[in-house]
Parts: C-alpha cells; sequence; structure tokens
C-alpha cells in the first residue's frame, strides 16, 4: 500500500548563488506538486529561509498558470529571492512558527552543498520536534561541487558562458597581442575555469587558441612557475591568455585572493566572498608587469578582468542544463508524493556516448556541507586540462559557436 502522506502545503525555497536555469527547478517542482490531493497549496518562501525567519507572508504559486510557469523556467536568476543564511538554534524556533503558521508539511530547498545542509538542520529539527515535515534538497550550483553527484544543474550553462566569453576574448588577444587574464568563479573547485578550454577548437588555424594556461584551486600555485609559464607562452604564441580560479591556493593551502581584500566579506557558512573583487586579476598582473620585460626593455600589455556574477546567470542556457534542471525539480515532488521524507535529488551519468543520465535520491547527510572537487584524472600538469575532462564537460554545455580565422 502507498503511504499515508500528511495533508498541508507544501514550500519551496531557493538558497546560495543563483543560476540561469534555477528557476527551472523551481517549475519542476511546482509541476511535479500539482494534482495531489495532499498538497493544497504550493508556497514560495522569499529569499529562502531569511523569509522564514523574518515571518515574511510566502508567494501563492498554486495558480500560476502553464504560460506564466514556462515564462518563470525560462528566466534566469532566483525569482524567490536568494538567501546565504544557516539558520542557528534561535532561528530554527522562527522558522517552524512559519511553517506551522502556513500549514507546510512539504519542504523543498533549491541550492547548492550549503543549502542540503540548512534542508538537513531543519529535517532534524523537525524530527526533534515531533513535526511531520519531508524535508527534499533539489541540487543547484554553477561550481559543479556536490558530492554524489555526476554533475550540478547550473554549471553546464555557466560553463557554456565561459567557453563563450574565452572564445570571444581569445579573437580579442589576438587582435591585440599581449597578456589577457580572466579571474573565473570556483572557491574549491576549478571546473568552471576548467570550462574555458572548451573554447580551444580544432578547425584549421586553431593550434594557437587559447587559453594557453589554466590554473586551478586543486594544484598549489607557484608565483615564480606562473611568470615563467607566461614567459614560455609568449615566446611560442607571441601572446597569452590565462584563466585563473578565483579559489587559488598558495602551497599551504591558503585563498590568495580572500588574502588581497581588504574589508572581505563572510556568510554564515563561514566563505569568504571572492566574486566581488578585481583584486587578484589586478595583482597577477602587477606580478608580469613587474617580471617581465619586452624587447624594448619596457613591461609587457596586460590586462585582467574578473567575469564575476554575468557567468552564473547569462540568459543563454545550455539545452541539457534547463532540461535537467527541470527534471531534478519534478524528481523531487515525486518523490515527495510516494513517500520520501528527507534526501536530496542527483544527477549520475549512465553513459557518456551517447550521453545519458538518470536521478536518484541520496541521503541528505552525503551531500550536506561537503565539496567535491576536480578529480586528478581531470587535470593536466599545473597548468591544463585532460581530454578526459573535455569529453566530460562537452555535452553539457550544448552546441558551441565556431570561429573563423583567416590566414595571415
Amino acid at each position: 500500500m502507498p503511504p499515508t502522506l500528511p495533508q498541508g502545503n507544501a514550500i519551496i525555497g531557493q538558497s546560495g548563488g543563483p543560476t540561469a536555469v534555477i528557476n527551472q527547478s523551481l517549475a519542476g517542482i511546482i509541476e511535479g506538486l500539482k494534482g495531489y490531493a495532499p498538497v493544497k497549496k504550493i508556497l514560495g518562501m522569499r529569499h529562502g529561509v531569511d523569509g522564514l525567519i523574518k515571518a515574511k507572508p510566502p508567494v501563492d504559486l498554486t495558480t500560476l498558470t502553464s504560460e506564466q510557469l514556462e515564462k518563470l523556467a525560462r528566466t534566469p536568476s532566483a525569482a524567490l529571492g536568494s538567501s546565504r543564511s544557516k539558520p542557528a538554534d534561535a532561528d530554527c524556533g522562527k522558522i517552524f512558527d512559519s511553517l506551522r503558521a502556513a500549514d507546510v508539511r512539504y519542504f523543498f530547498y533549491i541550492g547548492g552543498n550549503d543549502s542540503s545542509d540548512t534542508c538537513r538542520i531543519i529535517y532534524e529539527m523537525s524530527q526533534r520536534q515531533g513535526y511531520d515535515l519531508r524535508c527534499i534538497h533539489v541540487p543547484k550550483t554553477v561550481d559543479n561541487d556536490l558530492m554524489t553527484n555526476d554533475h550540478t544543474p547550473g554549471f553546464g550553462s555557466a560553463a557554456r558562458y565561459v567557453a563563450m566569453a574565452f572564445m570571444a576574448d581569445d579573437r580579442d588577444n589576438a587582435s591585440l597581442p599581449g597578456i589577457k587574464i580572466n579571474v573565473v568563479m570556483g572557491r574549491n573547485a576549478g571546473f568552471l575555469t576548467a570550462a574555458s578550454a572548451l573554447a580551444r577548437q580544432t578547425t584549421p588555424g586553431s593550434e594557437h587558441d587559447g587559453p594557453h594556461l589554466i590554473y586551478l584551486p586543486e594544484v598549489p600555485f607557484d608565483t615564480d612557475r606562473f611568470v615563467a609559464d607566461v614567459s614560455d607562452c609568449l615566446s611560442k604564441h607571441g601572446r597569452c591568455q590565462i584563466a585563473v580560479s578565483e579559489g587559488i591556493k598558495d602551497k599551504q593551502g591558503h585563498d590568495i585572493g580572500a588574502k588581497l581584500i581588504v574589508g572581505g566579506q563572510a556568510d554564515s557558512h563561514g566563505n569568504a566572498q571572492l566574486s566581488g573583487s578585481g583584486a587578484l586579476g589586478d595583482m597577477l598582473s602587477s606580478i608580469l608587469k613587474e617580471r617581465l620585460k619586452g624587447p624594448t626593455g619596457k613591461p609587457p600589455r596586460v590586462r585582467a578582468d574578473t567575469l564575476g556574477y554575468m557567468q552564473r546567470c547569462w540568459p543563454d542556457p545550455s539545452p541539457i542544463d534547463a532540461a535537467e534542471a527541470r527534471a531534478v525539480g519534478v524528481k523531487a515532488a515525486q518523490e515527495a508524493m510516494t513517500g520520501l521524507t528527507d534526501g536530496s535529488i542527483a544527477i549520475l551519468r549512465t553513459s557518456n556516448h551517447p550521453y545519458r543520465v538518470e536521478k536518484r535520491v541520496v541521503r541528505l547527510a552525503d551531500v550536506a556541507a561537503k565539496t567535491k572537487t576536480m578529480p586528478p584524472e581531470f587535470i593536466q600538469g599545473h597548468n591544463n586540462v585532460t581530454k578526459a575532462f573535455l569529453d566530460y564537460c562537452r555535452p553539457l554545455v550544448g552546441d558551441l559557436p565556431t570561429m573563423f580565422k583567416l590566414t595571415m
């Protein structure tokens, strides 16, 4: 017999950094819940658990039409507003006051590893209080760093943006040769920075395509080696395009960028803010200007950009990413309606050629507050990625443009 499900409302929250497809997951949960008798209303938290803590009235999502739902799904960033809060004990009391007041029995939280930890905290609190609450985490993060997942919704679209940004920037760098540094998101995992390698094409004349150097947080960053790498690249190509993760670390494992940001902030999970500053790119540019000299004795032409928040919400998502983000939302709703009390939805790859995945339920404890990093088989030396990574990443980003190059 199917389990007896509690009668009440469902509530959905969005947490952490927004993505280009996070609203696909929101739409998927709504879509998956409609028509089930135990769910009276579908509600939305305003700015995640912050809205519950502050007793903000939830948004009623029940009456959204099919047309509105599709427009919502195609809109980037977090439509309900996001949060980076980690509930303290005092907050949990306020959260449960809000949940009881709204008669909530189904709690869905879309986010990354810190968000899954919040979902775990709320579920365990409900158990201690004897309050029948189903808590399901729906995966999302551009960093692609969720344990048990082959990849995470949001990553494919952000990787697509990074690859195309490097393609265009490489043509700019070839037009006016010099040194160009692009700082890419990724605190502890280098997947997004590594995606810059997809900018390299296999068409005739592409053997000098950038990025020529890729630096990941998984490999200790050495300044002397960096200068030597750039010098060698200039000798070989007459220019140098560089991808650098915002989370590169020294040999002691300390974040280089975090040490440079004066008055830097940290969230309630203890994560230093890295993406809101150009300090890392400026520092690396200064080092190269000081230590490299051109034929005339002058410093080389060096420019640096921090790609920043546009990576995560650019409104040209990967089609695969959008479809999978929607599917994990639907899966979460379906699992709740078949009796799941707590867990996280994971994407597992079953085949690369052809590309196939399946969605499974995993324990919250296997995901919560844990970080997946680039495996060794994806990393080549200290400044590149392997073919295995490119084969892994290509299906996730969709078709990329081809750049035409004149023979000169």
